[in-house]
């Protein structure tokens, strides 16, 4: 059985078994030593307040909230104001970022280029989604990796005190992307696996004779990327199931390339999500197979042109016979607008706040 709080790394192939969230975080909390007991400082963007707030929770208070003030001139460039900036200067900075909206990252690379002037002993860049990650590479003449162009301007961040800026982000689309920074800042990459894997740990205390659980991938791709998050070279959890896109007469359908979900609750695993179709497809072609259950568990929720209502229950939160809506589908919080899902079923909104304060102390 997992630990009931762990993480897992995307860089890392270590067991399933991974260290323990809550031990780790309360021994970095007991001493202060790795900050040598200066302040810990999080300013945030201004659709993150939130999940700033329940950050400075999980810490016990340890992290103090800074505040910026998002104006803007008549012609609307921004006008911005940190305030009690002289409090930086003694401080480890940690800024909770949010490039979601082209019009909002000119004025937090405004904010990020000037916290080092401040002289910050150190900056810590929290980007739970990269959003240009899907962009990382040209395919036609012609076409601009845009995942290079905001790479290289988080790359201009200037050096602190004590060193470059580290950015962290979560479950980015491509690994490679990594790659479009320069060695000005130091890129950190970490999975939000684990709070699936915590959803599964309590269903099955919970419930020990419930639902048998497979693994689903998309793609060999995503397979690649994440089965070693569910079984090790040791131990084999859960069934994985690996679904492609083959080429039909004129058109592209899902079909399974390996496993079987005769009998299993089958669990969809992707980073992200925009209109859906990928994975409502791979629900439909999983049923078909033998599944009783399919629900799936994506870390970015992006839905554009509201495109999550297509995966809403009926009235009375119930799932039609031979419907391939899913029974749950668990998204996190990486992305504002994830907020409008809360309450909405099959919608299950998890919570990255435990995981980014441990980030904060490590």
């Amino acid at each position: 059985m997992t630990d009931s709080n762990t993480i897992v790394s995307a860089n890392d192939k270590t067991p399933v078994r991974t260290v323990s969230l809550i031990k780790s975080l309360s021994r970095d909390l007991r001493s202060l030593d790795l900050h040598n007991d200066h302040p810990i400082l999080l300013v945030y963007a201004r659709e993150m307040k939130l999940l700033a707030t329940e950050i400075c929770m999980f810490s016990n208070q340890l992290i103090k909230l800074g505040e910026i003030e998002w104006n803007l001139f008549p012609d609307t460039w921004p006008n911005l104001f940190i305030k009690h900036s002289e409090v930086i200067r003694n401080s480890h900075v940690i800024y909770l970022a949010s490039l979601h909206n082209p019009s909002t990252i000119f004025e937090q690379i405004s904010l990020l280029y000037h916290l080092p002037k401040y002289q910050c002993i150190s900056l810590k860049v929290l980007l739970p989604y990269f959003p240009t990650g899907t962009m990382e590479r040209i395919q036609i003449q012609g076409e601009i990796a845009t995942a290079y162009s905001l790479a290289v301007m988080l790359s201009a961040v200037p050096l602190t005190r004590t060193g470059p800026t580290e950015i962290v982000t979560l479950d980015i689309h491509a690994l490679q992307n990594q790659f479009y920074f320069s060695s000005n800042v130091v890129v950190r990459l970490e999975s939000t696996i684990c709070l699936l894997l915590n959803e599964l740990d309590k269903e099955q205390q919970n419930n020990p004779h419930g639902d048998k659980y497979a693994i689903a991938f998309p793609d060999d791709g995503a397979h690649k990327r994440y089965s070693h998050m569910f079984n090790s070279c040791d131990e084999k959890k859960y069934e994985e199931i690996i679904c492609s896109k083959i080429r039909q007469d004129d058109k592209r359908i899902t079909t399974l390339q390996e496993g079987n979900p005769q009998g299993y609750h089958v669990i969809i695993i992707d980073d992200l999500v925009q209109s859906g179709g990928t994975l409502l497809e791979c629900a439909k072609t999983l049923k078909e197979k033998g599944a009783i259950k399919v629900s799936a568990y994506v870390t970015h929720g992006i839905f554009p042109n509201e495109s999550w209502k297509k995966f809403l229950h009926n009235n009375n939160n119930t799932i039609e016979k031979n419907d391939v809506k899913l029974d749950t589908f668990w998204v996190t919080n990486t992305y504002p607008n994830t907020e409008i899902l809360v309450d909405k079923p099959p919608f299950k909104v998890l919570s990255i706040a435990k995981l980014l304060c441990n980030i904060c102390f490590n």
